[in-house]
């Protein structure tokens, strides 16, 4: 693909400002494309092109919206293998797996222009005789989306579908790290006349096109995916235009495994929540409280499961890739390193790939034991393949380890005793609680968080509600 021109303003592309930042190939660390970054004032036409097509959008019959995010699913999946070539190689994901992420773009799409006559308002009833009260829902207006860069295209849609369904224009900044499939998913869509210009627009860049973006007066909301720091700039940018903010900010989730547990359920379930995608989920299980009568059995189990799992380049289509850059290697590799040294068992895994020594950010399905609430490894968010189990031996102790983080998004507990699945649920403070199964959102679920792990959230009805707001109108035919 090309990337001479990746900013998009108005339905026209233009070259961005300065020389760009490169695209590294986690697989091999060889730079194979850079993606130039828009200047402050591209930053600020592409907001305004969105807003001034912004009120011909929301005017548009909701089902000529439909008709607009069902040719933009027709458009991604025509183009599968190439987007799914582009995101296996700068993210490090397997193909396999990079068409899965297309594939479910496309069905993210379609869902949600199922929502084109489902959006509805309220009556309520009047103090005065002879006058209605309505409640019409009504777009929220210009939405900045920025991207994270583990599931890039995936993110995209997660945000531009419901947005755009709902009547909003959007700007979207693609994460720097991974932008390239976002980038000709949205060559594509404009190729193809999918959506009117204004609607969809594209700035690309780092922190200062970002900033740019969410604090420019004319943005009405801003939805994020990412890291927890840069949620908090974004909140404190919005702050100065009382912009609406929705955040996901990824966590740390503890899985709870009873004493009662199906173990080879369990032990299936964490091995995926703990080490797919590279262990680069937000959802991923990074604190595994096991209790002490089945601590042995289910740590063979995931041993056995991780072993099993075949890591190498992306392009040999196995089942991990390598992380997406050195900063993520670094990260993971010195979590490994000071886990251990702080007393922790490595039971399989560690880093390097000895078939391709010297090159790629290679980190093994990796199991430790003996870690504890007081060890590094415990308290921070890995965002890597690894699995650290803790032994506990009570209930109230599983809750409280489960809960000491200033996360809030996922937590899991496996266990086939009614009454403690149904307190954990009740005491468990976490957005979302996986409860005998492994992560993956329904479509028609909520995905959100709590406390650090940000407000707003995904998917189903309170996804699209999101985009939304409540206008009051007194109808008096007195």
């Amino acid at each position: 693909m090309t990337t001479d021109k990746t900013i998009l303003i108005n339905g026209l592309w233009e070259a961005g400002a300065d020389a760009g930042l490169p695209v590294i190939d986690p697989a091999t660390e060889a730079e194979f494309a850079v993606v130039p970054s828009a200047s402050h004032d591209q930053v600020s036409r592409a907001v305004e092109a969105a807003a001034a097509a912004q009120p011909a959008w929301a005017a548009l019959e909701p089902w000529r919206r439909a008709d607009a995010l069902r040719a933009m699913r027709a458009c991604l999946l025509k183009h599968q293998q190439e987007l799914a070539e582009l995101v296996s190689r700068e993210v490090g994901k397997p193909l396999r797996k990079a068409r899965e992420d297309v594939e479910n773009a496309g069905i993210y799409l379609e869902y949600m222009a199922q929502w084109d006559r489902r959006i509805e308002g309220e009556i309520v009833p009047a103090d005065n005789r002879n006058e209605t009260i309505l409640l019409n829902r009504v777009p929220i207006g210009v939405v900045a989306a920025i991207t994270a860069w583990n599931y890039p295209l995936d993110l995209f849609i997660r945000k531009a579908a419901p947005a755009l369904i709902s009547g909003n224009t959007l700007v979207v900044k693609p994460t720097e790290v991974t932008p390239l499939a976002t980038i000709r998913a949205i060559q594509l869509i404009t190729d193809e006349n999918c959506l009117p210009p204004g609607v969809l627009n594209l700035v690309t860049g780092g922190g200062a096109v970002g900033a740019a973006l969410t604090s420019h007066p004319l943005v009405n909301m801003i939805t994020m995916t990412g890291h927890r720091d840069t949620g908090k700039k974004i909140m404190a940018a919005a702050a100065a235009n009382l912009s609406r903010v929705s955040l996901e900010l990824g966590g740390s989730a503890p899985a709870i495994i009873w004493k009662d547990a199906d173990l080879d359920l369990a032990a299936d379930a964490i091995a995926f929540a703990s080490f797919e995608n590279t262990g680069q989920v937000c959802t991923s299980s990074e604190r595994i409280l096991v209790h002490e009568d089945v601590h042995d059995a289910f740590v063979a189990r995931l041993v056995e499961r991780a072993e099993r799992l075949r890591v190498g380049s992306p392009s040999d289509d196995l089942d991990l890739g390598p992380l997406v850059n050195r900063v993520q290697f670094q990260k993971v590799t010195a979590a490994i390193d000071l886990a251990q040294a702080e007393g922790a068992e490595l039971h399989c895994g560690g880093y390097g790939l000895p078939s391709l020594p010297g090159r790629g950010y290679w980190v093994r399905p990796t199991v430790m034991t003996g870690v504890t609430p007081k060890m590094s490894l415990f308290n921070q968010e890995t965002f890597g393949p690894i699995a650290p189990i803790i032994r506990v031996s009570r209930y109230d102790e599983a809750i409280r380890h489960a809960n000491a983080t200033r996360y809030g998004l996922t937590a899991f507990v496996f266990s086939n005793d009614y009454r403690l699945v149904m307190r954990a649920q009740d005491e468990l403070r976490f957005g979302e609680i996986f409860i005998n199964r492994t992560m993956g959102e329904a479509l028609q679920g909520f995905h959100t968080g709590h406390m650090e792990s940000g407000m707003g959230g995904e998917d189903g009805k309170h996804g699209v509600l999101k985009y939304t707001q409540l206008r009051a109108v007194y109808h008096s035919y007195a």
